[in-house]
């Protein structure tokens, strides 16, 4: 048993550094080492949610997110292997992508290359997706469709479905130069979009549901086309999340506040019923930056006047950020930036208020969310400690 393991190791060994050797010849150099995720990033996902083993990455799917690399890329070809475990898993490449998701989605800004396995095709293709190979902009990028084109106008269909299904392996190549999206599946193009924007960002892999595994990622860059700075993702920043999407870890969270708090995917749910309490980081933090996005389903025009909700910042009344009842029905961003004794707040872009000036405050002290008597979910919660 242990003569097998040992050959099994060895032959993945050689075929890795086949691999290499191959891609350094051609220009190509591995964007995954076959060995851990360096050079990746977890951006609002789990951190057993991506994994290594055996020379695979793999994705549990759970929570909905992404894992962004750590550096930009403007033109390249890229290449990966790619297969789903079970009939009809979800999952895609981001392709100059922003480094932080976009409000109330846990997707970022950029375009997607669909990695959808043919199963999905039970549930009933329609003018939104095929069953795999789709290429199309998400969350405020654009992209003209070429080729065969989806009803919505939006998206770029495969002319052929060349895909293997679950659980065989299958071949991306996508070349992305000058705002071009080109995409080869199982060694022949198919899918095609131009003029995207943005055309350098982050590339993403996807978890969406179920677990789907990648392998043999590489990466060439071809020559800059100098994009303007409005065709540019935004860079990162430095941000990290404060939910994980698959439980309350990272929060005191005792018995009463499971009953009322729910993990629920990309969201995290509270009921807000009589006696709820409130929901505290276990980590303290000084001066800080915050993302937070917010969804109340409470009637805007409704009698009851005041706030659905409350973020308290260093665990103290002092330092509060009111979610105004006014503002609900959408998902809405605050951007909370906690400095000494003065507080920014800023939703939606739109600065909230002057400056404030807060005192009665420790230097460190926990996040603290409330809620006020109306069902309220939070999502997208990432924080940047300041120095």
């Amino acid at each position: 048993m242990k003569t097998t393991t040992h050959i099994r190791r060895l032959l993945v060994v050689l075929f890795a550094c086949a691999l290499i050797a191959r891609g350094a010849e051609e220009g190509f150099v591995p964007l995954f080492n076959g060995k851990n995720l360096s050079g990746w990033v977890p951006v609002n996902v789990a951190p057993g949610t991506f994994t290594v083993r055996e020379g695979i990455i793999i994705s549990t799917g759970k929570p909905t997110g992404v894992m962004r690399t750590e550096r930009m890329y403007e033109n390249f070809i890229i290449e990966l292997e790619w297969r789903h475990l079970k009939s009809g898993g979800n999952a895609g490449l981001f392709i100059w992508g922003d480094p932080m998701t976009a409000r109330g989605t846990p997707f970022a800004r950029g375009i997607e290359v669909q990695i959808l396995d043919n199963g999905y095709a039970a549930k009933g293709k329609n003018e939104w997706f095929t069953t795999h190979g789709d290429i199309f902009p998400i969350h405020g990028a654009t992209m003209t469709p070429a080729g065969l084109v989806a009803k919505s106008g939006r998206r770029s269909f495969p002319s052929e479905e060349l895909s293997k299904s679950a659980p065989e392996w299958n071949h991306y190549r996508v070349v992305a130069n000058n705002g071009e999206v080109r995409l080869s599946v199982n060694g022949k193009e198919v899918t095609v979009g131009r003029d995207s924007s943005p055309r350098k960002g982050y590339l993403c892999l996807e978890s969406e549901g179920s677990e789907c595994h990648f392998r043999n990622i590489r990466i060439k860059e071809l020559p800059s086309s100098s994009p303007s700075p409005d065709q540019i993702a935004k860079a990162a920043e430095g941000f990290t999340t404060l939910y994980t999407g698959v439980d309350l870890a990272g929060w005191r969270a005792d018995a009463p506040a499971k009953e009322h708090w729910r993990v629920s995917d990309w969201r995290l749910e509270c009921d807000a019923k009589a006696g709820t309490p409130p929901l505290t980081t276990e980590q303290e933090f000084g001066d800080f930056v915050m993302i937070v996005d917010w969804l109340s389903s409470a009637k805007p025009d409704s009698a009851k006047p005041g706030d659905v909700g409350s973020i308290s910042l260093r665990g103290v009344d002092s330092a509060l950020v009111k979610l105004d009842r006014a503002q609900s029905g959408s998902w809405h961003r605050l951007q909370i930036t906690l400095r000494g004794d003065e507080l920014t707040v800023e939703q939606d872009g739109k600065l909230l208020g002057e400056k404030r000036r807060i005192t009665g405050t420790p230097k460190r002290g926990p996040i603290v969310l409330r809620a006020a008597g109306e069902p309220i979910t939070f999502a997208n919660l990432f924080v940047r400690e300041l120095k």
